[in-house]
């Protein structure tokens, strides 16, 4: 994968806070809990329609202001922290851009529907077998 061009960097915010739960003077001490930010309508990097995929993609998960919000605090490290983050960044943007693969409509080969057929008359008739005579 190559690296991301150097005004990407420039189109986050990336800011730091003390981390919730357990931990004691650690949590208490470090900012380890890492929030980034990435402005999705105001990107040089994206064009109109990479933009308009985001935001139909994601938008529930955007702010008022239509920031894409992703927070990481999984580790006491905050650089680890900040890596978690923006590699769910990435993960969500690429996500939302993939284009799924047309789906060509098949037809099932003759002899495939032959052989259907043919089992679907087999168990009618076993089914007949097993009825009463009286019926």
């Amino acid at each position: 994968m190559l690296p991301p061009p150097e005004s990407f960097w420039s189109e986050l915010q990336v800011q730091t806070s003390r981390s919730s739960g357990p931990g004691g003077q650690n949590v208490n001490k470090v900012e380890s809990r890492v929030e980034v930010r990435f402005d999705v309508s105001n990107s040089l990097l994206l064009n109109d329609e990479q933009k308009q995929r985001i935001l139909e993609k994601l938008g529930n998960q955007l702010t008022a202001e239509g920031l894409f919000v992703v927070t990481a605090q999984e580790d006491r490290s905050q650089l680890r922290n900040k890596e978690i983050a923006l590699k769910k960044l990435h993960d969500a943007l690429v996500k939302a851009l993939h284009r799924p693969k047309a789906r060509r409509p098949t037809k099932p080969s003759k002899g495939a529907v032959r052989k259907r057929l043919e089992t679907k008359k087999k168990n009618s008739e076993k089914k007949a077998n097993r009825r009463s005579l009286d019926d």
